[in-house]
């Protein structure tokens, strides 16, 4: 692709929009008026070659233009060397050809192209016959194990405990206070017992 067909193009550190007529350097905007790019991109279709003065004014300063061309062209000139930190006397980026012209020696190139990252789509897999009725069985188990707890919490009733016979201990005389702390050895019984004014241990009998 030629460069004159070009839409955006780089050169050291500088970038050219030919569509929109903006300059960057690093990718900061500079502030630079109509003209002076518009004769870079002139110079920037024919890299390495001549551009005359005269093809300068034809391209860019209208016959019916009342301007004084030879200064205008200078101060344009001026503005765009300054932009690019360039100098007549050594020119890194437009060469002065005396009387004739300018020339652009440095090496264009295209912008590379802005790479979008690419997403990776997952895959699902759909599952198994074996792992479906995996699925479904523990889905039973669940709802068998719900409706067999909600049965039992609406039947269930929890059991008060009764008096059903009562049993002689024993046939002593002797007061026998605070039976709430009898104790038992599983196979006899223990409580206080009052004889006098002594507590004994005593066990029915």
């Amino acid at each position: 692709m030629a460069v004159a067909e070009k839409q955006k193009l780089r050169f050291g550190p500088f970038a050219v929009d030919l569509r929109s007529g903006e300059l960057f350097k690093n990718g900061t905007k500079l502030k630079l008026q109509p003209q002076p790019v518009q004769i870079l991109a002139v110079l920037l279709e024919n890299p390495g070659e001549l551009v005359t003065r005269e093809e300068l004014r034809q391209r860019i300063w209208p016959a019916d233009t009342f301007v004084d061309f030879e200064q205008s062209l200078n101060t344009a000139i001026k503005k765009l060397r300054q932009a690019l930190c360039d100098e007549a006397e050594t020119p890194r980026y437009i060469e002065t050809l005396p009387r004739r012209g300018y020339r652009f020696i440095a090496e264009v190139s295209e912008p590379a192209p802005t790479q979008q990252p690419s997403i990776a789509t997952p895959v699902i897999h759909p599952p198994s016959r074996n792992r479906r009725l995996q699925i479904w069985l523990v889905a039973l188990a669940a709802c068998a194990l719900i409706i067999a707890a909600a049965t039992y919490s609406k039947f269930w009733r929890p059991t008060i405990p009764r008096i059903v016979a009562v049993h002689r201990l024993t046939n002593t005389p002797y007061a026998k206070p605070g039976y709430d702390r009898m104790a038992t050895d599983v196979s006899r019984v223990y409580f206080n017992e009052v004889r006098g004014t002594y507590w004994n241990i005593s066990e029915p009998g």
